[in-house]
């Protein structure tokens, strides 16, 4: 009997998780991955760090911490030259949004402090980014062909 969150196999050929067990696992590796993105934004603004610049350098570290562990767990894919080189150009477009969605929103909040002026940056970057993600990444980079 096969657990209901492994991969099936039919005719030697992996089956795609359904919906809901990506989108499962796509949220606890984003949870993860987003411990190290503000984690570090925080460290590297503490340490003196341009917010921006820590958060472009934070949300790249997050960002490898994601694809590696969603290309095994989440979309259980195998290693492949096209498929990093297309998370590359997907995570150039999402690192611009996220970071620039984080910008934006930290200049516009300043007036609260710069700790909540960051947080709110960074959750409102990181939810557009996530969501394009993992609609990118469902749909056209991990598919099951």
């Amino acid at each position: 009997m096969t657990q209901p969150d492994q991969q099936i196999v039919v005719n030697d050929k992996p089956q795609q998780l359904s919906l809901k067990i990506q989108l499962i696992r796509f949220i606890i590796t984003g949870c993860l991955s987003a411990v190290v993105d503000y984690g570090l934004l925080l460290l590297l603004s503490y340490l003196g760090l341009n917010p921006t610049v820590a958060k472009g350098i934070s949300f790249i570290c997050g960002t490898v911490t994601a694809y590696m562990i969603n290309r095994r767990w989440t979309f259980q894919a195998e290693p492949s030259r096209k498929r990093l080189i297309a998370v590359i150009i997907l995570y150039g477009v999402t690192f611009g949004l996220n970071v620039g969605i984080f910008h934006i929103t930290y200049k516009a909040t300043l007036f609260l402090g710069h700790f909540w002026a960051k947080t709110i940056g960074f959750v409102i970057g990181q939810g557009v980014a996530t969501l394009v993600n993992f609609v990118v990444q469902r749909t056209v980079i991990f598919r099951v062909k």
